[in-house]
């Protein structure tokens, strides 16, 4: 079987893939990195890992049509909502313009191989797809 390793710590491949979050027992603020204190409510410490739901709501995009060489364009950057936590992710798997990606739509998790290494083990990205193509 051949090794994956996810692009980012917070993604989890195992079962079905999703997304956990840093989530502080004070006041619930949620972030996607490791944190000593809260942001939100000042609390040090007490930090609790929480899955994301997979599904969400695209809030706000743009279509990115000049990026650094070697990236492909057009893309389209989002932030999707995912029963309140907020994500910053690719749509993906849609062409990428106004035609096919809108304000509320809705969106899933969907995970890519990025590429793999000279050891076999194959690097696993992420992004949110449309649940019903238009």
């Amino acid at each position: 079987m051949q090794q994956r390793t996810p692009i980012v710590d917070y993604l989890v491949l195992d079962g079905d893939p999703h997304l956990v979050a840093s989530e502080c027992e004070q006041c619930g603020a949620r972030y996607f990195d490791r944190r000593n204190a809260c942001a939100a409510c000042g609390a040090a410490g007490g930090f609790r890992q929480v899955a994301i739901d997979r599904q969400g709501e695209l809030r706000a995009f743009t279509i990115v049509s000049m990026a650094a060489p070697g990236i492909d364009v057009p893309f389209v950057a989002g932030v999707v909502d995912c029963g309140g936590t907020t994500v910053r992710a690719n749509v993906v798997n849609t062409p990428p313009d106004p035609d096919h990606v809108r304000l509320g739509m809705k969106l899933r998790l969907a995970t890519f191989p990025l590429g793999t290494d000279s050891a076999g083990t194959e690097a696993v990205g992420f992004g949110f797809e449309p649940l019903e193509q238009s």
